[in-house]
């Protein structure tokens, strides 16, 4: 795998503020969340939106905090306390414990994979040897994957995967992770298709092909 796009560090800075809104959109509509973009905006903009429910509103906010911290941050180092932070915005109020690892079992929804109870050592350990990775795309690819499927917070692992997959990207000038709206279906059932098998090598395809977005410069 090599790397779609080749900007600098600035340029990709400047390309995830231009298009946060729409970056924070995909993620709703990929949570379920029933909102159109011009209501995301508005919301954005600090306005209410009396058609979406305080914990969908609350979810689009929660999102925009967790991208402010990154963009904020993107030349901090990538561990697993860099990782909760994330995590802290983006499930905040959301769920038992936010920022932290759970210590309970969950089920996904639609899948016979049960992931493991999260053991701190050995998440550090997998997350370091995906940093290891030399092409920075396949690297935010995979640890995006592997945070989706181990399930490592009570809730908000979907965001939190796909904005730290982000982080990596910018801070190489890879471009951006998004999974634009028709593409949500197809996403999906490969991810499905990931968390019973955990052979990534098909999604990681989609991912690469049909979700990452760049300037041309």
């Amino acid at each position: 795998m090599l790397n779609k796009f080749l900007l600098t560090k600035e340029q990709n800075i400047f390309l995830a503020k231009k298009v946060l809104v729409s970056n924070i959109y995909n993620s709703a509509k990929l949570e379920g969340i029933n909102t159109t973009y011009p209501d995301t905006k508005t919301i954005l903009d600090g306005i209410n939106v009396p058609t979406l429910k305080l914990d969908e509103i609350n979810c689009i906010l929660n999102l925009r905090d967790a991208w402010n911290y990154v963009l904020s941050s993107i030349d901090s180092d990538i561990n697993l306390e860099f990782i909760c932070k994330v995590n802290s915005y983006v499930s905040r109020n959301e769920s038992l414990e936010w920022g932290v690892l759970r210590t309970g079992k969950v089920g996904i929804n639609g899948v016979d994979y049960i992931p493991d109870v999260p053991i701190k050592e050995k998440v550090v350990d997998e997350i370091n040897s995906i940093l290891r990775e030399e092409c920075e795309t396949k690297r935010a690819i995979n640890l995006m994957l592997y945070l989706m499927r181990s399930q490592v917070f009570w809730d908000g692992n979907k965001r939190t995967s796909m904005i730290v997959a982000n982080k990596i990207m910018i801070e190489n000038g890879c471009g951006i992770i998004t999974i634009k709206e028709e593409f949500i279906n197809e996403f999906n059932n490969l991810l499905t298709k990931y968390y019973n098998t955990g052979n990534m090598t098909e999604i990681e395809y989609f991912i690469y092909n049909k979700c990452i977005y760049g300037l041309e410069i």
